[in-house]
């Protein structure tokens, strides 16, 4: 684990890199934050590495071609049509 703390001076460069203004109470409260976040990262260092790889298969299926619907289908149940398409609504 890290010694728990972060320079509140690294903060204000990081700040400064960042073009963001900070109080000062604002450069400790960000100071605390990234010392929780360093030491996230330290558990993270400690998690055991997987040496094999996982067996994968695929699970997708071929792409086949079937049959769809008919003009006159695809239109039967639509409230409004027009030549032979949908008919929405105006916009505008």
């Amino acid at each position: 684990m890290s010694n728990g703390s972060v320079d509140p001076a690294a903060v204000r460069h990081v700040a400064g890199l960042a073009r963001v203004d900070l109080a000062e109470d604002e450069v400790e409260a960000f100071a605390a934050q990234f010392a929780e976040v360093l030491d996230y990262f330290e558990t993270l260092d400690e998690v055991p590495e997987v040496e094999s790889d996982p067996d994968l298969a695929n699970v997708l299926r071929t792409d086949e071609v079937r049959a769809g619907l008919t003009q006159d289908e695809a239109l039967r149940n639509a409230p409004d049509t027009e030549d032979g398409y949908f008919e929405g609504p105006p916009v505008g």
